[in-house]
């Protein structure tokens, strides 16, 4: 940088330019007074070359320069447009061939931190729960620090952590990153805007960082208003949607007037025309509908239907109590959850449910209301076309392109957390059977009840899908390898780590056993871990061994199962858990397949083909709908079964000679 010749200034002021120290602005080597016009400075200015057209929206072609601004205390880049500014731009640092027009006021006000820091009253609003967000926040590391209270001193040491990376970012001058884009917006104040990023007519953005980059940008648009806030790279927030104390996580579009407050949002979530207040939003929580409120509780994996709603208070202490709706559930519209409550993976909620029940050792469930009681269809969802095609869904849908992920999602429908559910909830079916009698009409569990063919079924379903698992897990173990003895397979059969046995927990997305999650808070507060990244590190390396940690737990069912050690485990062992592992893949898949049909019955045909007979009805609903055969689903049903069916046999041939 160099100051300005007496020429340039001489320049400057007949371009109607002023300021009251030119000794103060400081100019790139090869800067032109040229593109610099009405102009006001102030403090001290450095000023890079302006030596390129931008092609705004619509083609229109703008040289780099600034025109009608007044400017103070500010780092200009090279290449950047700025124009008609209303008031002033104050305390920042402008990055190259950014582009800033129309706007009214963008200042940096005393030290800020940009939203790190910032806490956020999660799920309990009487407070108790607070985590705090930054700008590398995972939803696992927001898991821990909102639900593992019981570690308190693990829980300090996070905070101080956090408090340490925020006053390291701590500044009293702003950022606006390298080829951002704002353009009529109205007030600015102490934000860091990462590069690429584009905020076109949002009202108000305070106290925020938008960490934008060039592999994922991010967009703010129109009447947004924010405030103590982070956005992560790859999200929109759109349409007079209002955020105030929340983070947004990496690919989550926030738009159509929805309000979130107090409020975490991780990956890939969506939330449009409703309200989230005091939640936790794990990974792919969805509500599209304007009616709809998510209050209080903790969510991961969900679809909120129309009119969702529930309730933190029972109208005696306030709004004190909390809930948990496990990964991968849904409401149906008008639905109603009063809190406390829990409920398991994967089911779906219907109606009206005001019992305080905790269904989470019944996953895979139908939480039903019928005049004013819950009654649970244990396991039912595991035949059901809906919850496959979710599982399908969720990976084709992540919006992350930030090679650089904070979330660590695994997307798997049947895991130790979900299986370890089952055997659990084998073990409570069974426990009703022996004290009510299996031929009893109705059994009572958690203010809930369950009809005896729904309890019949659940039993059934649970055990062909933790057969599932573990013959996925036995076939995955032993593929692609041609064994000469019993030896050689029983030496594949052997872990390869200790780790994976007991319990396992769902870190909002990562899929863990607990024993890890322990030795990492242990870590943490001992002083091992003592950064953001290191520990978000560990629980990618815990995301990264899953299958590994998995064998370990799923060898250890099977040595129960057969009441020995995998050492003494024999090839007929093996092939009879082939063959059931195959029985339960088709007995599911033909199951799917006939919860598809439904879809193509004559009642799904109500209201096609409306001035026309039968014929035409068809007709219309096969062009709109296309005929059950050749629906994709279906034919990948038909595929799987054709798949898994050859793949137990190819097992079953390399192995058998070994008998």
């Amino acid at each position: 940088m160099r100051k300005l010749t007496s020429t340039e200034i001489s320049t400057l002021e007949s371009q109607a330019c002023t300021c009251a120290d030119w000794s103060k602005v400081s100019v790139a080597e090869n800067f032109s007074t040229k593109y610099v016009k009405h102009v006001h400075f102030s403090g001290d200015i450095e000023l890079g070359a302006f030596e390129k057209d931008i092609t705004a929206k619509g083609g229109i072609s703008r040289h780099s320069g600034i025109f009608h601004a007044t400017l103070h205390n500010c780092k200009v880049g090279n290449n950047v447009f700025i124009n008609k500014i209303n008031c002033y731009i104050a305390n920042y640092n402008i990055g190259d061939d950014s582009f800033i027009e129309n706007t009214e006021l963008i200042f940096t006000d005393g030290a800020t931190s940009f939203g790190n820091g910032v806490e956020v009253a999660l799920l309990n609003e009487s407070g108790g729960r607070e985590i705090l967000i930054t700008d590398q926040l995972s939803s696992h590391l927001a898991y821990i620090m909102a639900i593992y209270r019981h570690r308190s001193k693990c829980i300090e040491r996070i905070r101080d952590i956090i408090r340490t990376y925020s006053n390291s970012v701590s500044s009293t001058v702003g950022e606006i990153g390298k080829n951002v884009k704002i353009i009529n917006c109205g007030r600015i104040e102490n934000m860091r805007i990462g590069d690429y990023a584009t905020i076109e007519e949002a009202s108000n953005l305070t106290n925020g960082s938008i960490n934008s980059n060039q592999y994922d940008p991010v967009y703010i648009g129109q009447n947004v208003i924010a405030k103590n806030f982070i956005v992560s790279s790859g999200a929109t927030i759109t349409d007079a949607s209002l955020v105030e104390n929340s983070f947004i996580g990496q690919g989550v579009q926030i738009g159509k007037h929805f309000s979130i407050y107090d409020s975490v949002y991780f990956c890939n979530c969506q939330g449009f025309h409703g309200e989230a207040c005091a939640i936790f939003g794990g990974p792919y929580t969805v509500t599209h509908h304007k009616s709809s409120l998510l209050i209080a509780g903790m969510f991961s994996f969900l679809n909120a239907g129309s009119g969702s709603n529930q309730s933190n208070h029972m109208y005696k202490l306030g709004p004190m109590h909390q809930g948990v709706v496990e990964r991968g559930s849904k409401t149906t519209s008008d639905s109603y959850i009063l809190w406390p409550a829990k409920v398991g993976a994967f089911s779906l909620v219907m109606g009206r449910h005001t019992q305080h029940s905790d269904t989470s050792s019944l996953p895979f469930s139908y939480l039903i209301e019928n005049d004013d009681a819950t009654f649970i269809v244990p396991g039912v969802n595991l035949k059901s076309v809906g919850t496959i095609r979710d599982a399908q869904k969720w990976p084709k849908r992540d919006r992350r392109k930030d090679p650089h992920k904070l979330d660590c999602i695994n997307f798997n429908l049947l895991s130790p957390y979900t299986i370890q559910k089952m055997y659990a909830g084998i073990d409570v079916l069974k426990s009703l059977q022996a004290l009510s009698g299996e031929t009893s009409s109705t059994y009572s569990y958690q203010s809930t009840k369950i009809t005896n063919t729904a309890l019949r079924h659940g039993l059934q379903y649970y055990g062909m899908a933790i057969e599932k698992f573990l013959g996925n897990s036995l076939i995955k173990k032993l593929e692609n390898t041609k064994f000469k003895s019993v030896e050689e397979v029983r030496e594949q059969l052997a872990p390869t780590t200790p780790i994976g046995l007991g319990e396992w927990v769902d870190l909002s997305g990562l899929i863990a056993p607990k024993s890890c999650v322990s030795e990492m808070l242990n870590d943490i507060e001992t002083g091992v871990l003592n950064t953001i990244d290191e520990i978000n590190g560990r629980l990618s390396q815990m995301h990264s061994m899953y299958y590994e940690y998995e064998w370990t737990w799923a060898i250890e069912k099977l040595e129960q199962k057969f009441g020995k050690p995998y050492t003494e485990f024999t090839i007929k062992d093996i092939i009879a858990q082939t063959e059931t592992w195959r029985k339960s893949v088709v007995d599911l898949d033909n199951m799917l397949y006939e919860d598809a049909k439904k879809e193509f019955n004559l009642i799904a045909r109500t209201g096609f083909g409306l001035d026309g007979n039968d014929e035409t009805k068809r007709k219309d609903f096969e062009n709109v709908r296309g005929s059950f055969d050749s629906n994709p689903f279906v034919i990948a049903v038909q595929e799987h079964i054709k798949k898994k069916s050859a793949l137990g046999q190819e097992l079953i041939d390399r192995i058998s000679h070994l008998a």
